[in-house]
C-alpha cells in the first residue's frame, strides 16, 4: 500500500510540473447571417491542423464561440452549418500573440442546399465504435416510459431473460457501469437493479467485449456502460412522466454550463410491477431411488417503489485543469411477497405433508456515492494527467416473515429474518496519457502511452438474525445457530501499462499488461470463524487491426477476473420458502476468463454496417448457482465454483437504412456452451440461439413507429436447461412545440398475456421441473418536454473513478 501511494504522489508531482507547459492559445468568434446579419446559433467552429482535428466546439445561441487550450502554430478554421456553405479561414497563434479574436464572421446561405435539404435521416441505433458497440437508446422511441431491462433486451450481443438476468455472449459475470464510472446499485442484484432505472434517463448503452489494460481485470464476460443523458453547455433541462399498467415513473432534470463552471441536477421516481406464478416438481433421490415427491405452487403480484437523485459540479479553473465533484444516491424497496403450497407425498403417492406458506419479503436497499476528480491536460494534444478519488456506500436489507399454515388452516409456525448488508467502497487512481508520433518518408505513426495506479478497499458486512415460534402461536424467539456476524476486507491494488498505435495504412495495435493483487480476510465474528485470501494476477491485452476502404479485421485476446462480490459472498440463509433455502459462499474463489476474438466490419456508402464476430471463451473457477436436496425434500442452493466453463460462437449485428426515413438493427449470437466439473462430477452442453430485430419508421409531420422482437432458445448451466422465451413491441411517437416535446404510446407483447417458460434440474440427489409464466402484456404512455438550449459545445468531459472498467472517459 506505501509503494501505491508514493507512486501517485510522483505522478501528482509529475503532473503539477508539467502543468507549466499548457497550450496558451485561444480563439474566438461570432458568426452571422451574411444576409440578415442575425447570428447563426449553434453552428460548429472546428480547427485543423492539415487533416488532424486540433479542437473544437459549438457556437452558442448567439452565434459566439470559443476555443481554447489550443497550442501555437498556424491552422485552418472551419465553420459549418446546415443551409450555409462551409468558410475556412487560416490562422496563426503564436508566442506573441496566443489569443485571436476574429469578431464577426459571415457565413453564406446555400440555396442549393436550402431548396433541397428535408431532414428525415436518422441516426443509426446500433454503431461500431472499434473496440466498443454503441446503442443509441434515445433514438429508440419504444424505449420511452420502460426500465433500463427493456432497453438491454435490444442490445447487440447482450440476451436478457424474462426475470431480467444478463448474460454477454452466454456469460453473467458482467461490470456495468454508470457513465463510466462503478455502480454498487448494479453490483448488488443487477437484474433488480435494471428494473428500477427507467429508460427515459439512458442515452446509450456501450458494449465492451475485450476491455484492454486500462480497464480494470473485474468482470469476466466483458463490460456494459450506460451513459445517461446530461447538457453539457448552457441552460437547458427537462421533465418526463410515465403512466402504465406495470411502469410509472416521473422525472426532471437540469443542466447548467457558464464559462467555468458546470452545474447538473436530476431526480426520479418510480415504480415497477412483477406478476409471476410457478409451478414445480421435485423428486427426492437416495442412492438414484425416488423417496419423494414435492409440488409447489407459487403466485405473486408486487410493485417495487424506488426513486434517485444526482448533483455534479465542475470547475475549471483555467484552460487546462478541471476539478468535478459529483454526489448520488439510490434507494427504494422491493418487495418479493407471495403465497406458497406445497404438497409432500412419498414415492407411491401417499401425502407426507400439505401446508401453505405466506411470505412477506422486504428488500429496502439504497446507495450513496461522492466523486471528487482532478484533471490537467498540456500542450500535446490528447496529454493528459488525471487523480480520482471515490467513497460509495451501499446499505442492502433483507427482511422477512414467514407463517406456515396446515391444512386445516391453522398456523404452525413463523419465523422472522432480518439482515442487515453494507457495503463501504474506497478507491483513488491516478492516469497518464503521453501521445507521439513518429514521422517517416512513407508513413506517420501515431502513438498513445498510458499508465495508472489504482487501490480500492472494500469493507463489507452482514449481521442476521432469526427469530422463530416453532408452533406459530408461541412468542417469537432468537435463533443463536441462525445468526451471525459477518465482516469482509478486499483491498486491491494496480497498476497498467499500455500501448495504443495507428498509422495511416489503418494498421492499429492495441497491447497492455495489467497487474493486480487482491488480498481477502474474512471473519465470522458470532462463531469466531476467520478466512484469508490472497492472489496476484498478471492480466494481458492485445488487439490488433487492420483497415482496408470500408473494411476493418481485428482480432483480440484479453484475460478477465471476476471476484464475487457480496451478493455471491453474504452467508445469510434466505428462509422465506421453507423448502427452498438461498445463501452465499464466502469461501468462493474468482473466476479467470481467458477470451479470443475475431471480428469483421463492414460500412457501406449507403450506411449498411455489418459486424462479424467468431469468440472462444474459456473460464477456470466458473462460478454457478448449484442445487442441493436433503433426505427430507428441502433444497439449498449457493454459489460455488466448478470446473470449467467454455463457450464458442459466432455473433452478427446489421444495421442500415434501408430509406431515408426507415432504419433496421437486427443481430444473433449462436454459441456452443460446454460446462464440466469432475470433481462434482457433473457435464452439460448444447447449442443456443438469440436473435433480435428493431425497426423504426419516420413518418410526416413528426410521427414516427417502432416495432421490436427478440427470441431465445433457453439456457443452459451444469444442472440443467430452460425452454426459449420471446418479446415483442410496438409504438408510436408524435414530437411537438418545435420537437421539445413528446409523446409515445408503447405496447409489449400485445399479442399474449404472458409468457410460460419450463426448465429441468437435476443433481445427485433431485430431478425437477419448473413452469413459470410470466405476465408481461403491458401499455404506458410517456410524456417528455426538453427545455432551455441544448448544444453539445462548451467544455471538456469530467473524469471519474471507473472499478472494474476503464479509468474515466
Amino acid at each position: 500500500m506505501k509503494n501505491v501511494f508514493t507512486l501517485l504522489l510522483l505522478l501528482l508531482c509529475a503532473g503539477s510540473a508539467m502543468a507549466q507547459s499548457a497550450n496558451p492559445g485561444k480563439l474566438s468568434g461570432t458568426m452571422t447571417d451574411s444576409l440578415t446579419s442575425q447570428p447563426v446559433p449553434y453552428a460548429n467552429a472546428v480547427l485543423k491542423s492539415g487533416e488532424k482535428l486540433i479542437s473544437g466546439a459549438a457556437a452558442d445561441d448567439k452565434g459566439t464561440f470559443e476555443l481554447s487550450n489550443l497550442p501555437l502554430g498556424d491552422f485552418t478554421l472551419v465553420l459549418t452549418y446546415i443551409g450555409y456553405k462551409t468558410k475556412t479561414i487560416p490562422v496563426k497563434l503564436t508566442a506573441a500573440q496566443p489569443t485571436l479574436t476574429l469578431g464577426t464572421i459571415q457565413l453564406g446561405t446555400d440555396s442549393k442546399m436550402l431548396a433541397a435539404v428535408e431532414v428525415t435521416g436518422m441516426k443509426a441505433l446500433v454503431e461500431d465504435k472499434g473496440d466498443r458497440l454503441v446503442y443509441n437508446a434515445e433514438k429508440d422511441a419504444s424505449n420511452a416510459g420502460g426500465t433500463a431491462a427493456d432497453v438491454l433486451r435490444k442490445v447487440p450481443t447482450l440476451n436478457v431473460d424474462l426475470d431480467g438476468n444478463v448474460q454477454m455472449r452466454g456469460n453473467s459475470n458482467i461490470r456495468v457501469l454508470i457513465n463510466g464510472k462503478p455502480s454498487a446499485m448494479m453490483a448488488r442484484n443487477l437484474a433488480d437493479a435494471l428494473r428500477q432505472m427507467p429508460a427515459n434517463v439512458i442515452k446509450s448503452i456501450e458494449v465492451i467485449t475485450s476491455p484492454g489494460a486500462k480497464y480494470d481485470a473485474e468482470g469476466s464476460a466483458g463490460v456494459i456502460n450506460i451513459i445517461t443523458k446530461k447538457g453539457l453547455q448552457g441552460l437547458n433541462g427537462s421533465t418526463n412522466a410515465t403512466l402504465g399498467n406495470f411502469n410509472r415513473g416521473l422525472g426532471t432534470s437540469l443542466n447548467y454550463r457558464k464559462n467555468k463552471i458546470g452545474i447538473s441536477l436530476s431526480a426520479n421516481g418510480y415504480q415497477y410491477r412483477n406478476v409471476w406464478e410457478n409451478n414445480l416438481v421435485r423428486t427426492t433421490l437416495v442412492d438414484r431411488v425416488p423417496v419423494s415427491i414435492l409440488t409447489q405452487q407459487d403466485n405473486g403480484d408486487n410493485t417495487g417503489t424506488g426513486g434517485y437523485g444526482e448533483m455534479s459540479i465542475d470547475y475549471d479553473p483555467d484552460s487546462t485543469s478541471r476539478i468535478n465533484f459529483s454526489a448520488n444516491v439510490w434507494g427504494g424497496n422491493f418487495p418479493n411477497n407471495s403465497t406458497v403450497r406445497n404438497r409432500l407425498t412419498d414415492a407411491g403417492g401417499n401425502e407426507l405433508l400439505a401446508f401453505r406458506n405466506e411470505r412477506d419479503f422486504r428488500n429496502p436497499y439504497g446507495n450513496g456515492q461522492l466523486d471528487l476528480g482532478y484533471t490537467k491536460t498540456f500542450k500535446k494534444p490528447e496529454q493528459e494527467f488525471s487523480l480520482l478519488t471515490q467513497f460509495s456506500r451501499m446499505p442492502d436489507n433483507y427482511f422477512y416473515d414467514t407463517e406456515t399454515y396446515s391444512g386445516a388452516d391453522e398456523i404452525t409456525f413463523r419465523q422472522h429474518s432480518a439482515n442487515y448488508s453494507r457495503n463501504k467502497e474506497y478507491t483513488v487512481q491516478t492516469d497518464y496519457v503521453h501521445p507521439l508520433e513518429i514521422l517517416s518518408r512513407r508513413d506517420t505513426t501515431s502513438i498513445k502511452l498510458e499508465v495508472g495506479v489504482k487501490a480500492i478497499l472494500r469493507d463489507i458486512g452482514s449481521e442476521f438474525r432469526v427469530e422463530q415460534s416453532l408452533d406459530g402461536n408461541s412468542p417469537l424467539v432468537p435463533d443463536p445457530a441462525q445468526s451471525n456476524d459477518f465482516d469482509y476486507m478486499q483491498r486491491v491494488y494496480s497498476g497498467y501499462a499500455s500501448m495504443r498505435l495507428n498509422n495511416k495504412r489503418k494498421w492499429g495495435l492495441n497491447a497492455g499488461v495489467r497487474l493486480e493483487q487482491t488480498d481477502i480476510e474474512g471473519d465470522f465474528i458470532t462463531t469466531k470463524t476467520k478466512l484469508s485470501n490472497q492472489y496476484t494476477n498478471l492480466i494481458p491485452s492485445i488487439t490488433l487491426s487492420k483497415g482496408f476502404k470500408n473494411q476493418t479485421y481485428k482480432l483480440s485476446y484479453t484475460q478477465r477476473i471476476q471476484r464475487p462480490l457480496i451478493w455471491y459472498l453474504n452467508p445469510w440463509v434466505n428462509a422465506s420458502d421453507t423448502l427452498n433455502l438461498s445463501t452465499g459462499n464466502p469461501y468462493l474463489d474468482p473466476e479467470l476468463n481467458h477470451a479470443v476474438e475475431l471480428a469483421h466490419n463492414l460500412n457501406t456508402d449507403k450506411g449498411l454496417s455489418v459486424n462479424t464476430a467468431l469468440y472462444w471463451r474459456y473460464t477456470d473457477n466458473a462460478i454457478e448457482y448449484l442445487s442441493t436436496v436433503n433426505a427430507y425434500g428441502v433444497s439449498l442452493s449457493m454459489p460455488q465454483n466448478i470446473a470449467k466453463r467454455k463457450n464458442y460462437g459466432v455473433n452478427v449485428n446489421v444495421s442500415g437504412q434501408l430509406l431515408k426515413n426507415w432504419n433496421l438493427n437486427s443481430g444473433a449470437d449462436l454459441r456452443y456452451v460446454d460446462l464440466s466439473s469432475p470433481g462434482l462430477n457433473m457435464q452439460n452442453d448444447g447449442f443456443v440461439l438469440n436473435f433480435n430485430m428493431n425497426s423504426t419508421y419516420k413518418l410526416p409531420k413528426n410521427y414516427s413507429l417502432q416495432a421490436f422482437g427478440s427470441v431465445g432458445t433457453g439456457w443452459i448451466s451444469l444442472q440443467g436447461t430452460s425452454t426459449g422465451y420471446y418479446w415483442h413491441g410496438v409504438s408510436a411517437k408524435k414530437e411537438f412545440w418545435d420537437n421539445k416535446a413528446s409523446v409515445t404510446l408503447a405496447v409489449n407483447n400485445p399479442l399474449t398475456r404472458g409468457i410460460t417458460q419450463t426448465s429441468e434440474r437435476s443433481g445427485p440427489n433431485f430431478e425437477s421441473e419448473a413452469r413459470s409464466f410470466y405476465v408481461n402484456r403491458s401499455a404506458r404512455l410517456s410524456f417528455e418536454w426538453r427545455f432551455g438550449q441544448m448544444s453539445e459545445g462548451g467544455g471538456r468531459r469530467s473524469k471519474k473513478i471507473s472499478n472494474d472498467d476503464k479509468a474515466g472517459r
